[in-house]
């Protein structure tokens, strides 16, 4: 990313170039910071990453559009007659992972997948045969558990067309069998057991963390010369004086833009005003200067600037977006990562975070990707894997979301890049 100013390239953004805070000063202090207004920081149309699945979950809710999915019915559906369902196609049905990760992603199950690393998230449910529930109330919850309780993180597997009626009955007839304790192979196999992860590489050591590499890529951007002419070093001679702490203030609401703006967004928009650069978000360009300028600050504390009127604002709409329920999975931010919840437990063989730690080292090195994540695919994803069509990265949802996770995350120190499975 460049981030003085290139004169020539500026004559044509007058529009663009008034006075911004400090924190996202050009080369003089309290010098505008010029940022390219003319398109998408982001590709557009936009396309899913090739490697992820291509399913249209365009009539469930969207972190942009709240009201599309079926909503939760209001009165149990009655059955004509008992369950008459096959047990042993039932205990197929409730590992099946094809369809929104199994019933053993949350719950125990006696013998089915007991050495499959069930999660923990829901109740054990190995004894359900003998808690003496009829077939509606099981039909029912199975179907769509809101009819019991609006609040609930089960998955409407019945009214989100996951499961229909016939398999739901094959699945009935097998918790009416559960009616011993699950017995595990290992205490690792059992999620009440099992030792949260915890992680111990050095994700600073370039032999350990290949996301270091993108320091050494970003200090040759630095220094090179985009199609205006002007460079990084034109304006910043010394980047780790100029950005020793600059990145741990971000993200920020830009008034330029009328919503909240992170790194990555404004290394697109900046390179684009000063030297010509085209560094889309999460473009490798882009990955390697958001990496190189949140490590020049690491050891900083994350400090956002929450105290503007919108600022206050875009923090409330974040907060509320971590409550809507997205995806046919039915699930929001809250539903995995507040510990009322299903935060500090096991879906399957992953821990579920609380929010709290969940931003200081990012961008990260996934190693089971081979590939550098900013917090921006991270939020991506997450609504991918339930379910959900997600949105751009510089979405104005994801600013709102980002600057609430950072306020949630104030006086944790940064340690980028860092490195996850």
């Amino acid at each position: 990313m460049i981030f003085g100013l290139g004169r020539a390239a500026g004559i044509g953004l007058l529009a663009a170039i008034v006075t911004a805070p400090a924190i996202a000063a050009g080369p003089s202090k309290g010098e505008p910071a010029p940022l390219d207004m003319g398109e998408a920081a982001a590709a557009r149309p936009w396309k899913r990453y090739g490697g992820w699945p291509k399913r249209d979950m365009s009539k469930f809710n969207t972190l942009a559009k709240h009201d599309v999915s079926p909503p939760g019915p209001t009165e149990p559906r009655k059955l004509p007659s008992p369950i008459t369902g096959d047990p042993d196609k039932g205990a197929k049905l409730v590992a099946d992972r094809s369809r929104g990760g199994s019933c053993l992603a949350c719950h125990v199950m006696g013998q089915a997948g007991k050495a499959d690393l069930p999660g923990n998230v829901g109740p054990d449910l190995s004894e359900i045969g003998n808690a003496g529930r009829d077939d509606e109330w099981l039909f029912n919850y199975v179907y769509d558990a809101r009819v019991y309780n609006p609040e609930t993180i089960m998955i409407p597997w019945g009214s989100h067309g996951l499961f229909n009626d016939e398999e739901i009955g094959h699945m009935v007839a097998f918790l009416k069998t559960l009616k011993a304790p699950a017995k595990f192979p290992t205490a690792l196999d059992d999620p009440t057991k099992r030792p949260p992860p915890v992680e111990t590489r050095d994700n600073l050591d370039p032999f350990v963390n290949e996301a270091m590499t993108a320091v050494e890529r970003a200090e040759t951007l630095f220094a090179a010369k985009g199609p205006s002419g002007s460079a990084c070093v034109t304006c910043h001679a010394d980047a780790k004086a100029s950005f020793s702490s600059w990145a741990a203030h971000m993200p920020k609401w830009e008034p330029r833009l009328a919503k909240v703006m992170g790194v990555e967004e404004f290394i697109t928009r900046h390179a684009k005003a000063t030297t010509g650069a085209t560094w889309l978000m999460q473009s490798d360009e882009n990955l390697a200067m958001a990496v190189y300028l949140r490590h020049i600050a690491n050891g900083e504390m994350l400090a956002v600037d929450t105290s503007s009127p919108e600022a206050k604002a875009a923090v409330e709409r974040g907060k509320k977006l971590t409550t809507i329920k997205l995806g046919q999975l039915n699930l929001a931010c809250m539903d995995c990562h507040s510990a009322e919840k299903g935060g500090l437990k096991w879906i399957r063989g992953q821990w579920l975070g609380e929010q709290r730690g969940q931003l200081d080292h990012f961008p990260t090195w996934r190693t089971s990707l081979l590939q550098i994540w900013d917090i921006r695919k991270r939020f991506q994803w997450c609504q991918v894997n339930i379910r959900a069509d997600e949105l751009p990265p510089d979405a104005k949802e994801y600013g709102d979301l980002e600057l609430f996770l950072a306020s949630a995350n104030a006086g944790l120190k940064m340690n980028v890049p860092g490195i996850r499975h």
